[in-house]
């Protein structure tokens, strides 16, 4: 052992395996020398005869794959498929991928279709309706001002095209579709609404049904068209600068046309409706009830030329409403003065059959302005209804602000009593204390003496 130190350290040089071995490297000095195995000579000899040879093959490509570590030793590395993908992977290990994917491809053609059949749905629509519009209205659509292509209007060109611009028809989603016009006499704005089914999408729509059908606070899902229509009312001044001065007010009335299918939903769900009474008119189908607070209203407002376009239009009339009170029940005393409007629901029809009622709609501004001005007797009973209305609410109002006065005399009781408490000593707060108790056992005997 000296003497293996002592080489380690500059002594004499020996090799370790020529020096003596002691009993702790009795092992190591029976093993064999190691050897190389025997696919390292086979490729060693290979690369020897490659690199001796000038006419060897030259390397491939991928010989750096086969030697990450680089090229400077000239040894391919064992041979391995990592990057073989054709060799490690078989059809079955794509077997979810080839469900998929045509389920996915399906959706999507789905999707498609119902987006574009709703879109050609939609202009058609509007391709039947918009010339009537423009005929009415100044402004159609979102644009701020008519659209023309040339010289004549665009609702006129666009007759029997599917063509239709879109500040003229917006769509707010893939079944929802919009419009709007103003610039009318009698006439502040009009809001239109198509609703179609939700065909991109099979399952919303499929649920909707079902749910429909075992719920009735569900609707069914339907095609339909709802426009709103807001007149002047009197306001043009207000609303208009330099309009002229002609009054287009009329009488406040809750006056409706409505499909028999559709009269407990809307008395339920529309407050306005719920005022009114129901009765069967000779004028119109036996499908078809008026739904009026008066009589006189009933006679005025069913003319000759509502009644034919009810009947041109058919079962697809839901409702045609007249109303001056709000779609719920008002809470304030200002949602008892909503603005007039007139509402007219149907199912969706691009039919130009379908125009002959919305002809008539867009007109009854101005027959409002001309003839709903009734008789005072006529009126009382409506005039009632509304007071009684407001004076619910001002007793609610007046009944709220007393409660605050009430609460806010009681807290500043209390203030005032933990003040005085405050600049006591013990003693005297507990005589206090001790009073109070007293008188309020005092006031419980005395309510006690008149109930008996």
């Amino acid at each position: 052992m000296a003497d293996f130190v002592k080489g380690l350290f500059g002594g004499a040089k020996q090799s370790v395996l020529s020096a003596v071995p002691s009993d702790d490297f009795a092992d190591f000095a029976s093993a064999p020398a190691p050897t190389a195995p025997s696919h390292a000579a086979t490729s060693l000899a290979s690369a020897l005869s490659g690199a001796a040879s000038p006419t060897a093959a030259p390397k491939s490509p991928f010989s750096f794959f086969n030697n990450p570590a680089g090229f400077s030793t000239g040894l391919p590395r064992p041979y391995t498929k990592w990057y073989r993908v054709w060799e490690r992977v078989s059809l079955a290990d794509f077997y979810q991928e080839m469900v998929m994917l045509p389920l996915l491809a399906i959706v999507i053609l789905i999707n498609l279709w119902g987006t574009r059949t709703n879109r050609n749905k939609a202009k058609a629509w509007a391709s039947t309706h918009l010339p009537m519009l423009e005929s009415e209205f100044a402004v159609v659509g979102y644009g701020g001002k008519n659209s023309s292509v040339g010289d004549a209007p665009s609702g006129s060109v666009l007759a029997g095209s599917t063509e239709v611009p879109e500040t003229m028809l917006r769509e707010k989603s893939k079944h929802e579709f919009l419009t709007y016009c103003t610039g009318r006499q009698n006439t502040a704005w009009l809001d239109v609404r198509l609703t179609l089914y939700k065909r991109y999408n099979p399952f919303t729509w499929f649920g909707e049904t079902a749910l429909s059908f075992f719920f009735d606070s569900f609707p069914v899902p339907e095609e339909r068209i709802e426009a709103n229509l807001y007149p002047f009312d009197g306001r043009e001044k207000s609303l208009v600068p330099g309009a002229s001065g002609k009054d287009s007010a009329f009488d406040g009335f809750v006056f409706a046309i409505v499909h028999k299918d559709k009269m407990k939903g809307l008395r339920q769900d529309r407050y306005d409706i719920s005022l009114t009474t129901t009765k069967d008119h000779p004028k119109l189908p036996e499908w078809a009830t008026v739904m009026s607070e008066s009589s006189e209203i009933t006679e005025a407002m069913l003319t000759d030329e509502l009644v034919k376009a009810v009947k041109d239009t058919g079962e697809d009339l839901e409702a045609l409403i007249i109303s001056d009170q709000p779609l719920e029940a008002p809470k304030t005393l200002d949602d008892t003065t909503p603005p007039k409007r007139i509402t007219l629901a149907l199912r969706f029809n691009a039919k130009p059959a379908s125009t002959s009622l919305f002809a008539v709609f867009l007109r009854l501004p101005d027959h409002l302005a001309s003839t709903a001005h009734f008789r005072p007797e006529a009126m009382r009973k409506i005039r009632a209804t509304r007071e009684d209305e407001q004076k619910k609410l001002r007793r609610g109002v007046e009944d709220e602000k007393s409660e605050e006065r009430r609460l806010q005399s009681e807290k500043v009781k209390r203030e005032e009593r933990e003040r005085k408490l405050s600049k006591m000593s013990a003693v005297e707060q507990k005589k206090f204390l001790d009073k109070e108790r007293e008188g309020e056992m005092r006031k419980r005997e005395k309510k006690q003496t008149k109930r008996g």
